[in-house]
């Protein structure tokens, strides 16, 4: 029996909503019994709302100084480890994952967090990112720099906005470079602090 992601995805969203969460991303990896399913999640929008709003009237003493609110989770470990355990007994009862053994482990995306779906280009405009294409892009794969803006699945990078490094230094003669989405590769946040 093969393991079906989209139906794991599904199943996964539809508990992560019952806690205020959603999925950003999930891995399958390893063998035999060093298999692990990674769930990573984040609040909802609702919830991150709150969140900025809270720590905007200076009620949340813990955030790292520099970072804008809308770039944390949220997520605590408790919200994690509840997320776990229902997932966990849902995925059992549905026998969503073939054979008995693996370890599902559940986290936040973490602050370098990967994007990989147009909302997500959206919602981070402005932010530091770091992307690889799978083709050049004047001759370079790897970009870093400001996303200023997304639309009709061009991502576009204000690449003076910080320098670059290999052949993105030699390639970099315009301020700004726009990636289609079809030719990333991968892209991440980058902290700013």
């Amino acid at each position: 029996m093969a393991l079906q992601m989209d139906a794991i995805r599904a199943l996964a969203e539809r508990v992560a909503a019952s806690h205020h969460l959603e999925v950003v991303d999930l891995e399958f990896g390893g063998a035999g019994k060093s298999r692990a399913l990674r769930v990573f999640v984040e609040k909802d929008a609702g919830e991150r709302k709150r969140l900025a709003e809270l720590v905007a009237a200076g009620e949340v003493q813990d955030v790292p100084r520099g970072v804008p609110a809308e770039l944390l989770s949220g997520v605590t470990h408790e919200d994690c480890a509840a997320f776990a355990r229902d997932f966990g007994t849902q995925l059992d009862v549905e026998d969503a994952v073939p054979g008995s053994e693996y370890t599902l482990e559940v986290s936040s995306p973490g602050l370098e967090r990967r994007l990989s779906r147009p909302d997500e280009f959206e919602r981070f405009r402005g932010s530091l990112v770091k992307v690889k294409t799978f083709t050049p892009v004047n001759n370079s794969r790897v970009w870093t720099g400001r996303l200023i803006g997304f639309a009709d699945g061009v991502l576009k990078i204000d690449v003076a906005a910080v320098k670059q490094k290999g052949n993105a230094k030699k390639a970099a003669v315009a301020e700004t470079i726009e990636i289609e989405l079809k030719n990333l590769e991968k892209a991440n946040l980058v902290v700013e602090i």
